[in-house]
């Protein structure tokens, strides 16, 4: 892996502890020579992670669209911000220049890139790992709820088990260094 897409919540109103694992996971990105690809906001976790990168003497890559490419919300101090005309090409753009994908806390938007890239995976679109960064234990709803879909036959076992949580960014790491694409999960998805 080169590449790590960082999905994850842009307001400040947040629990410090959130924008310090935020910053943490940058300055693991870096320092382990991968480099980050996000929304290129400079607010709240974005902004934390972003920076955490920098610190440690890291790449940043922020893709970013016209409304949010303003003073205020876009970090000017990355490597490189490249600007979509559409969310839709946002997001196609960031699939195609990582490796991987995180999700960190967040809101809305941060959900709809985190399942856009597991409905992608369990489709066939993409082979990468995903993971989530389980920062105060952020994720354990979403997953008690990922985990009644599967009980009630919505979500197949093999697209859970793709879904990596980890609470630490070193381990998380390690989970995504070390997946295995389930090549048979597609299959099973076409089966029904």
């Amino acid at each position: 892996m080169n590449s790590i897409c960082v999905f994850c919540g842009s307001s400040d109103s947040v629990h410090a502890d959130y924008l310090a694992g935020a910053r943490g996971m940058g300055r693991v990105l870096a320092r382990r020579g991968l480099r980050l690809v996000y929304g290129g906001g400079k607010t709240g976790l974005m902004g934390a992670v972003a920076d955490g990168v920098l610190e440690a003497g890291g790449e940043v890559i922020g893709v970013i669209i016209p409304s949010m490419h303003t003073a205020p919300l876009a970090h000017a101090g990355i490597t490189s911000m490249e600007v979509t005309p559409t969310m839709h090409a946002r997001k196609a753009r960031m699939h195609e220049l990582s490796d991987g994908f995180i999700a960190l806390p967040g809101g809305y938007g941060t959900f709809d890139e985190l399942f856009e890239t597991i409905t992608w995976s369990q489709t066939g679109a993409h082979q990468k790992p995903i993971g989530l960064l389980n920062l105060r234990n952020y994720y354990a709803p979403l997953l008690a709820a990922i985990d009644h879909a599967v009980k009630e036959g919505f979500v197949f076992h093999e697209h859970r088990d793709s879904l990596r949580c980890e609470s630490e960014p070193e381990t998380l790491l390690d989970a995504l260094e070390n997946y295995e694409h389930n090549h048979e999960a597609v299959k099973r998805w076409m089966r029904g």
